[in-house]
């Protein structure tokens, strides 16, 4: 992806991101990292509906920002960059503070294995420890919280996704969100009943007979 594609695409998703309810106001953020190494994310305190572009800011990977008549970058931009770091195959991240993940966040040291699609996100989502917004602290337990997934939610705070692309870490974020709301509803129906490791490999199995979710 080109830099001028990628801020096109952070425009996309970060409006996506409000009229699909993952989002309010300014809050979340987003990223992608070029062929090069640059990373271009999403600036700090802009609504959605008023990004351009040219509002994008594009660092390096040490966060340097390269451009310096932009905007400041987003505050998390230091937890985006240790996502990268941590994980090198990962082309976007995508950071919600959508409503039913930051619930479980509050609650909970984990989102379960509810439901079988939770492996597409490699299986049940830690929580990271509570850390200050903006802060080494807060980047570096994401980090850890996403060893072996592809999703992590933030204690009190909200939710991270990653992916090759855009497209996809955006995916993700949404099935963060579907998944933490279904067992909300179901914690309202009484225990759930979890799915354990053998089912869940049993799962993985079948995902890699039936190709699923490959285009």
């Amino acid at each position: 992806m080109t830099e001028e594609a990628a801020r096109v695409a952070l425009v996309e998703v970060m409006r996506r991101a409000v009229a699909d309810g993952l989002s309010n106001g300014t809050a979340g953020n987003a990223s992608a990292r070029l062929a090069d190494g640059r990373v271009v994310v999403t600036p700090s305190g802009i609504p959605p509906d008023e990004l351009r572009p040219e509002s994008m800011v594009c660092v390096g990977s040490d966060g340097a920002v390269l451009d310096h008549d932009a905007p400041a970058p987003t505050t998390e931009l230091a937890m985006h960059l240790a996502v990268y770091a941590a994980v090198p195959e990962a082309g976007a991240v995508v950071h919600t503070h959508s409503p039913y993940a930051a619930a479980v966040a509050c609650a909970c040291d984990e989102l379960p294995a509810v439901h079988y699609d939770i492996v597409a996100l490699g299986g049940p989502l830690r929580v990271a420890p509570y850390a200050l917004f903006g802060t080494p602290e807060l980047a570096a337990g994401v980090a850890a919280a996403l060893v072996g997934r592809t999703a992590a939610l933030l204690g009190n705070h909200g939710a991270v996704a990653h992916a090759a692309d855009l497209r996809r870490a955006y995916d993700r974020a949404a099935k963060v969100e579907w998944l933490a709301a279904l067992y909300w509803r179901t914690r309202q129906l009484g225990e759930p009943r979890l799915l354990d490791a053998s089912q869940l490999e049993a799962v993985r199995a079948q995902m890699a007979r039936y190709r699923y979710g490959e285009r």
